[in-house]
């Protein structure tokens, strides 16, 4: 919600400065996400008059016009402007004037005219984002007035972060009165009274759907003038509200929107067939919106149709066959109260999200139709004239939201805030908040307004005389319980170790959506059926995920896309996959890097990083855990991972994850040049850890053998180790693999192995014969498992 601080405090104007009232209204539950000047800075613009206008002798586009400012002698200022006439008031910058983006205003020639000053559009003063013409100014607007003053540009635009259980903040008139309440003000908005028709023109309502519609409203004003124009402070009232005009039949209704709350729609009463009816759509139905797009109505789907169909979606959108226009003269206002079920999550079917279905979703009073009836009806006339006929109201009380009394008990508002608030505090709290109190033996009988949607238990009334009170106000005091230690395994890694590694070693954590978009999720993890959410977000956010990959890589592309080289995430989340009927909720982490393997600098030479990059950090990953032996790489296939570059991790034979290098296909698919590397484990393969053991160093020496063998290429580093340990005694105490080499004296397709063997005892000396012995038998099982010949 966004407003204009100058109409706020035309309701209440508490004497604090705009900062002093944001954090107000923050500490009372209405965050305050921004706080913007309505305007750049200028100065020196004034309104100007111009008396008359004249074609430039050297140009058809410039006219050479002489504007009133005030002063002794008008100006005569060189324009370029479609719209400038004679008559015509605008903003005007004097000589010396600075204008937004560092414009200073200087004597100039024009084609050899001489031009002092300039007229400004919109635009020019950043009150706009489109330039069209000069910006128009009332003819009674004073000439030589400074526009910053005129226009009261001193002011603030305020945008809220509302909770979805304040709907009725989403408007002026809430925001001022929780002002008002928090400074113990009253209210001082318009007086709304209503209006006497004076045709006896009406259109039949009929309401099929009453538990959906259990109010609506209608009213005909006929002889509206369709020239008429916006008057200048409703335009600069809905700018600073983040609305922009588009004519005074769809101002009123969006002004009515901005200060009381309650939704419009005005149709062109010309266009209307026959009765009004507010029903759920009909198979096969269609209608074209405002915004173009033409939808299929759902049956379930609540609509306002005439005659010859549906010409709105209720509470969301009106249709484009109804509208009003420039020649509009005659219209139907409608003001409606719709159940918040029946509006909930309607928009957002059809791709939609508006204002009116905005505030529908989240509850409008039911007693707010008739006031923005007559409230909008009194602007309209006042701005474009015209008869209005009687108003036409169809209610259903049985539907309408009850009041139910709540029942505030002294002893239980003292224990929850814990704090005694003095009872005569209290209860005016409550009655300035438009709450009916009723004195009861124990406490308090609280009828919540009808705005209040979300006052129903004891509890509600707390917070609000909580938050009204100030939480700021209420003593700390120290919770007295009897505290459980929870027992925590040695054998089980937390969280924050696997965190702290990965950081560690350069990655940063990303936190993402539980729920993906269908394609890129098909694209990775093409093998899983995703299960769909019944009702989503939006269209790319509606599977459920089922690998980390997804998010991940959609992060590391928004990074990459700005210019980002070097990238390491990681997440520590859920994935969601169905086994059966049921849906298996596992814990997992996983990484995502590209780019150089190390930030650059003159130390060391700069390259990119490659699959053992990524293997690495599962491997320290991995490492944690003290069983690294039990781990293994498998080469094997996987549909997001590039063939010959992706590995199956296993522990103890088991498959826990996959490490390697996004499949190139995919990449292209995404637009993603560097190269992509990628990980994910069973995150509980992890946590479960090996309780480090003590052992006494041995006081004997250790000796170390170098053995080289030559293998086939084919033959890899995990099986040469693994056939060392097999054949090696337990006197073994550290392998490495220390050298590779291809080239002179090594056959084609072979290749050359260093390997380091350690042994030591912890009962005697190794002699050299217990030496031999082993290393023979580790090169014999090498010769008959591998094929490997010992490098003379």
């Amino acid at each position: 919600m966004r407003f204009s601080e100058k109409w706020l405090r035309e309701w209440v104007d508490p004497n604090i400065s705009t900062e002093e009232l944001a954090h107000q209204l923050t500490m009372a539950g209405l965050e305050v996400d921004a706080i913007e000047p309505v305007a750049a800075a200028f100065e020196s613009v004034v309104v100007g008059h111009v008396t008359a206008v004249e074609p430039h002798p050297d140009a058809d586009k410039l006219r050479v016009c002489r504007v009133d400012v005030g002063t002794a002698e008008p100006l005569q200022i060189v324009c370029g402007a479609p719209n400038v006439h004679e008559g015509m008031r605008a903003p005007t910058a004097l000589i010396g004037a600075r204008l937004p983006g560092g414009l200073k205003i200087k004597p100039a020639k024009l084609r050899g005219v001489a031009s002092s000053g300039m007229l400004c559009s919109a635009k020019e003063l950043g009150l706009s984002d489109a330039a069209e013409g000069l910006m128009p100014l009332p003819k009674e607007a004073p000439v030589g007035t400074d526009l910053r003053e005129y226009l009261g540009l001193e002011d603030f635009s305020i945008e809220l972060g509302l909770t979805p259980n304040r709907g009725d903040c989403l408007g002026i008139e809430g925001i001022a009165r929780e002002a008002a309440v928090l400074n113990r003000l009253d209210l001082s908005g318009p007086v709304i009274e209503a209006v006497a028709a004076a045709s006896d023109a009406t259109v039949e309502v009929e309401v099929e759907a009453a538990a959906d519609c259990p109010r609506y409203i209608g009213r005909v004003i006929r002889g509206l003038n369709p020239a008429a124009p916006t008057p200048l402070w409703m335009q600069e009232r809905l700018r600073r509200s983040g609305l922009r005009s588009l004519g005074p039949l769809v101002d009123v209704t969006n002004y009515v929107l901005l200060e009381l709350g309650q939704p419009m729609h005005a149709f062109d009463l010309d266009k209307l067939s026959g009765a009004i009816r507010v029903r759920r759509g009909r198979s096969g139905e269609q209608l074209e919106l405002l915004n173009g797009a033409t939808v299929e109505v759902d049956p379930d789907t609540l609509v306002i149709a005439d005659e010859s169909g549906p010409q709105a979606l209720a509470g969301i959108m009106g249709g484009e066959a109804t509208a009003v226009d420039d020649n509009t003269r005659n219209i139907f206002l409608e003001s409606a109260f719709f159940s918040p079920a029946a509006i909930m999550g309607r928009a957002r079917r059809y791709g939609l999200h508006t204002d009116s279905s905005h505030r529908f979703e989240r509850g409008v009073s039911p007693e707010l139709q008739r006031r923005s009836t007559e409230r909008a009806t009194a602007l309209l006339r006042a701005i474009c004239g015209g008869e209005p006929g009687p108003v036409v109201e169809v209610s259903h009380e049985e539907h309408l939201p009850a009041r139910t009394p709540v029942r505030l008990r002294h002893s239980r508002l003292e224990r929850v805030l814990g704090t005694i608030i003095p009872h005569e505090e209290a209860a005016t709290i409550l009655t300035r908040l438009g709450i009916q109190v009723t004195a009861a033996e124990d406490g308090w009988e609280c009828i919540p307004p009808a705005f209040r949607f979300d006052l129903a238990i004891e509890e509600d009334l707390i917070e609000e005389v909580g938050r009204i009170f100030g939480y700021d106000r209420i003593p700390a005091t120290h919770m007295a319980a009897e505290l459980e230690i929870r027992p925590a395994p040695e054998g089980r890694l937390p969280d924050r170790r696997l965190r702290q590694l990965l950081v560690a070693r350069g990655y940063q954590e990303a936190i993402t959506y539980s729920f993906v978009e269908p394609e890129l999720q098909r694209l990775l993890d093409p093998a899983q059926e995703p299960i769909p959410l019944a009702n989503p977000i939006s269209a790319d956010l509606s599977v459920m995920r089922t690998s980390l990959w997804p998010a991940l890589v959609q992060a590391l592309q928004h990074n990459v896309n700005r210019q980002q080289e070097r990238v390491r995430l990681f997440e520590l989340g859920l994935r969601f996959r169905r086994q059966g009927s049921e849906i298996l909720q596992e814990k997992v982490i996983g990484g995502t890097i590209c780019g150089p393997a190390i930030p650059e600098q003159w130390g060391a030479p700069n390259r990119p990083v490659d699959f053992f990059d990524i293997k690495g950090d599962v491997e320290a990953l991995v490492g944690l855990t003290g069983r690294s032996d039990a781990w293994s790489y498998v080469p094997a296939a996987h549909p997001a991972l590039h063939p010959g570059q992706s590995a199956r991790i296993e522990l103890n034979g088991q498959p826990v994850g996959w490490v390697g290098a996004l499949h190139p296909r995919i990449a292209d698919a995404l637009g993603i040049a560097p190269r992509v590397f990628l990980f994910e484990l069973l995150a509980e393969a992890v946590f479960d850890a090996q309780v480090p053991k003590f052992r006494e160093p041995s006081r004997f020496p250790a000796l170390r053998r170098d053995i080289a063998v030559v293998v086939d290429d084919s033959v890899s580093a995990a099986d040469l180790l693994s056939a060392v340990r097999s054949a090696a005694p337990a006197t073994l105490r550290d392998l490495k693999i220390f050298d590779l080499y291809r080239g002179e004296g090594i056959d084609p397709g072979r290749k050359s192995i260093a390997l380091g063997l350690t042994l030591q005892d912890d009962s005697r000396t190794l002699t050299d014969a217990d030496v031999d012995a082993a290393m023979d038998k580790v090169v014999a099982v090498l010769r008959d498992q591998l094929g490997a010949l010992l490098r003379q």
